[in-house]
């Protein structure tokens, strides 16, 4: 895992232009964010999984996953618009300037993953931390095994990036499949929870590495369900969600149990966190 940078340089945010934002709904937006210093823009390397502390000037900053691939020169940031700072971000667009400071957290073991089947469980928002993640694995096909894709959203229009499960549909020996709770006319995939779409993946747990994020009541439920079918505890990775203020392990904000979630995650094996994970308070 990358350890995080923390020197003053590390800590003062870079000026970046957003250059283009797209819109799933009125609630959820995609950043696509270009340093104005271009020079700045290797110190912001990343691995898929990690994120950014994206800074609004005088209001605050929040800590957002980075979803776009690792190989591009901008950088990409999914939002859900759902406290003050974020208020702000909506209101802005192209040619307008954010903050970043980062990259933070540890990241996929993608290195781990080589030769081996891939599930992604992601529920909401969930797949864009991972989004990077699967673009790296398909960027080199032949070192991983069958990729298992399973998204599930509360509603159609929760469905962002609904181009690239479209796209990594047509990938060879790939199985992409999509719920919703709450499905429109025009929704054509199954309806429910994703953990039922279980049911139509085959799963060698002696081969078999998950990439989940996503809520925790999902979570729970899916880790269940796949220890159940065998899955180790040490080859379940999922993504923390927590109140992240100062990212570098600080403020304590993200604290669950032993664990800083901003330093010691975001990306953890479930082993290190199951005495934790679920239990309420926490």
């Amino acid at each position: 895992m990358k350890a995080i940078a923390t020197s003053a340089a590390a800590l003062v945010p870079e000026p970046a232009e957003i250059v283009e934002k797209r819109s799933f709904g009125r609630e959820l937006h995609a950043y696509r964010l270009s340093f104005l210093d271009p020079a700045v823009r290797p110190r912001f390397d990343f691995m898929p999984g990690q994120f950014n502390m994206v800074y609004v000037p005088g209001v605050g900053e929040v800590a957002i996953s980075i979803s776009s691939d690792p190989e591009e020169e901008d950088l990409e940031h999914t939002i859900r618009i759902v406290g003050r700072t974020t208020r702000v971000i909506d209101g802005l667009g192209v040619g307008d300037v954010l903050g970043l400071r980062g990259p933070y957290g540890s990241y996929w073991p993608l290195h781990e993953a080589r030769w081996k089947d891939v599930l992604v469980v992601t529920g909401g928002l969930g797949c864009a931390p991972v989004t990077g993640a699967i673009e790296y694995m398909f960027r080199r096909r032949a070192n991983y095994g069958r990729i298992s894709i399973l998204h599930g959203v509360k509603k159609p229009s929760d469905l962002a990036h609904r181009e690239h499960f479209e796209a990594w549909r047509r990938q060879p020996d790939t199985f992409v499949g999509l719920t919703a709770d709450q499905p429109d006319r025009a929704w054509r995939y199954r309806v429910g929870v994703v953990t039922e779409l279980f049911e139509e993946v085959e799963i060698d747990p002696a081969r078999t590495i998950v990439f989940m994020c996503g809520p925790q009541i999902m979570a729970v439920l899916a880790v269940h369900i796949l220890q159940e079918r065998g899955v180790p505890a040490e080859r379940i990775f999922i993504s923390l969600e927590r109140n992240m203020k100062c990212a570098v392990g600080l403020c304590g904000h993200c604290q669950l149990g032993p664990e800083f979630v901003c330093k010691d995650g975001p990306i953890l094996p479930y082993a290190r966190i199951a005495r934790f994970f679920g239990v309420r308070g926490l």
